[in-house]
């Protein structure tokens, strides 16, 4: 990771990852930036992608069987994740199929990105930004803070979550506290939009530098 705020951005526009615990919010911190005139990368949404194709699709039943399909015929996610989660050889057969698919999409995106000029920096948002060595590419890595209460109270709701859930998924990451310290700097959603929005245009304004203010 190359620090922004001592050596500046390596690329004609500054390339920010976002870290975070789940929960954090990481998905809204990325929308408040694309908000600003930054341009998105979801490796969720990519790897969501890569699940679609009808390849991959052939091939997770062959190795699986029908129990990771949806009653309509397409890859069952929640399913997906029950079959890896804690087993590193399934795990690594699901990353061998899907990173490759995944690498090129942030790849196609990134050229896409860097060769538009509306688009002001470019965001990762990456659940395992860190564990991929994903932030070795990046201008300056951002940590989305969140306490914990109000990130369980989210995963409860949008993924059925308990707090047994969350700490089984957590020791397979690592610690919030490492990825904080190894950030170049935090935003704290747990605080009202209005103050995340505030300092998200702070933190772009101070990465952008005096050239490149943002108003919106």
């Amino acid at each position: 990771m190359t620090s922004a705020q001592s050596t500046g951005p390596t690329h004609r526009k500054p390339i920010l990852g976002l870290t975070g615990g789940p929960g954090s919010g990481k998905s809204t911190v990325a929308r408040l930036f694309a908000e600003l005139g930054c341009g998105i990368i979801d490796a969720d949404q990519l790897a969501h992608e890569a699940l679609q194709q009808d390849a991959v699709l052939e091939q997770l039943v062959q190795w699986w069987g029908d129990a990771v399909l949806t009653g309509q015929g397409t890859v069952d996610r929640p399913a997906v994740g029950r079959v890896v989660f804690g087993n590193e050889a399934e795990l690594q057969r699901l990353e061998s199929v899907i990173h490759p698919m995944v690498h090129a999409g942030r790849a196609a995106s990134r050229e896409k990105m860097l060769a538009d000029a509306s688009v002001l920096a470019i965001i990762e948002d990456c659940p395992l930004l860190l564990e991929s060595g994903l932030d070795d590419s990046c201008d300056a890595v951002v940590f989305v803070d969140c306490p914990l209460p109000v990130r369980l109270q989210r995963l409860q709701q949008s993924r059925g979550w308990d707090e047994k859930e969350l700490q089984k998924r957590e020791q397979h990451q690592i610690p919030l506290d490492i990825k904080r310290r190894s950030a170049d700097y935090v935003v704290d959603n747990g605080e009202p939009i209005e103050n995340v929005r505030s300092r998200v245009k702070q933190l772009l304004n101070q990465i952008l530098g005096q050239a490149h203010q943002v108003d919106s």
